[in-house]
């Protein structure tokens, strides 16, 4: 039996060549869409840092995140995401806006992300890396914020623009990440979003 379509509720990207124009966001436990005021909020923070970078988005679910960096004006995006329904959303969020620009990869992230980094790296271009993993509440999930700092170890510094941790406000991350410091950090509820930066 064919499975139902993802229930999903459209959101505007905020600002930027597809100001406007909606992507679905699916109404489901295993992804969560970055609120617009998160959203808003880490894009006055980024600003013009966005030009002549590129954008990995780890976790990414429907997007939401690198098709708004997308949008204002980062030079190409890669998604990573490994449940099924949710990357075929993806791929028609990304059709709505420019496919020519964007890398949807449906895979383990904490498989494929290693490899991912290491082209980046070779290619030497400036790089925001903005991981959004599933809050270490769910089941199964107890042991991902350490799998995930242990990933952002693994980046070549030389490329990092930002890394940023959309993550639990109840969770103390360390103030380095490897050569990586903590350069900024705001809540939003139970959402905080950590800068990190190459020192």
């Amino acid at each position: 039996m064919r499975k139902p379509p993802l229930k999903c509720f459209e959101v505007p990207i905020i600002a930027g060549t597809f100001k406007g124009k909606r992507i679905c966001i699916p109404q489901i436990d295993t992804t969560r869409s970055s609120k617009s005021i998160l959203r808003e909020s880490l894009f006055n923070t980024l600003q013009n840092d966005l030009y002549d970078t590129r954008f990995v988005e780890v976790f990414a679910g429907s997007g939401s995140v690198g098709l708004e960096a997308l949008s204002r004006g980062v030079d190409h995006v890669w998604f990573l995401e490994r449940n099924r329904d949710v990357y075929a959303l993806l791929k028609e969020n990304i059709a709505r806006l420019d496919p020519t620009k964007a890398t949807a990869i449906l895979t383990d992230s904490f498989e494929a992300f290693p490899a991912l980094q290491e082209q980046l790296a070779t290619e030497g271009t400036p790089t925001v890396f903005y991981f959004d993993p599933p809050f270490s509440i769910r089941e199964g999930m107890e042991t991902i914020y350490d799998r995930t700092l242990a990933l952002i170890e693994g980046i070549d510094p030389r490329i990092v623009r930002y890394v940023i941790i959309e993550h639990m406000s109840t969770l103390t991350l360390p103030e380095s990440i490897g050569t990586l410091e903590r350069i900024r950090q705001k809540r939003f509820g139970k959402s905080t979003l950590s800068y990190f930066s190459s020192t």
